[in-house]
């Protein structure tokens, strides 16, 4: 399937490309097909290319750049793609605490959306989770497929520091905070995993089109877990799984 994309000029040195907006697996499978293929066809051109839900950003190192021509190059680039390839991808397991101490909006949704606290648990960390791309922090992971029903607003006014690995959810999204930060999502677990290492080749261990799922763990399993991870030993457990 092709898609009418939209290709404009990002400054003097970028172009952007964009996709219908909405967040879709089968846009995200092209966007990173489309990269792929660009990364092939193009690895001595550019400086970085990177992509969000719907769109990639190519940034030139080529100098001067003729914006018009390579916008027709790249157009022409993607009316040659073939079918989708199949890409392996990794299934990553990763636990959560949801105690109270860690999940302080966890008791506030309950009562807003008149769901247990043990409903909301077991709605967040049942889904399959797709990686569309990282970004924000470091080793941030954007994710789609959150349950309708746990759908909440960012707060009015975002709490000046978040701990590393609070795990929120902010309108249709879930997510991670890989480091200490500020933050206005809605703050209902904690990971004790790392998600951005700069000592670990890559850093981040997952990438966009890859699956998330999270699953509960007790306080006295959060701290196990991190002194693993503080002490370097600890494994994430994955599988391999294909689109």
């Amino acid at each position: 399937m092709k898609f009418q994309l939209k290709y404009q000029p990002f400054g003097e040195r970028s172009i952007l490309i964009v996709w219908p907006a909405k967040i879709d697996t089968t846009i995200l499978n092209d966007v990173l097909n489309f990269k792929h293929k660009i990364e092939i066809e193009l690895t001595s051109k550019f400086i970085s290319i990177n992509n969000a839900y719907n769109s990639i950003l190519i940034t030139y190192s080529i100098e001067p750049l003729v914006l018009d021509e390579e916008i027709e190059r790249l157009k022409s680039l993607y009316n040659s793609l073939g079918k989708i390839e199949k890409r392996t991808s990794r299934l990553w397991k990763l636990p959560v605490c949801y105690d109270a101490s860690f999940g302080m909006d966890l008791k506030g949704m309950s009562q807003e959306k008149n769901l247990s606290v043990e409903t909301i648990i077991k709605r967040h960390s049942q889904p399959k989770y797709t990686i569309y791309f990282i970004g924000f922090l470091p080793g941030f992971l954007y994710l789609g497929g959150l349950d309708k029903t746990l759908f909440t607003p960012r707060k009015a006014t975002p709490r000046l520091k978040i701990e590393k690995g609070a795990v929120g959810i902010g309108g249709e999204q879930t997510g991670v905070y890989p480091s200490a930060s500020p933050g206005g999502w809605n703050i209902i677990g904690n990971s004790p995993i790392d998600f951005f290492n700069v000592l670990q080749n890559p850093p981040c261990f997952a990438k966009a089109g890859d699956v998330i799922q999270f699953y509960p763990i007790s306080l006295e399993e959060h701290e196990n877990i991190k002194t693993l991870v503080e002490a370097g030993v600890y494994q994430i457990e994955s599988e391999v799984v294909n689109d």
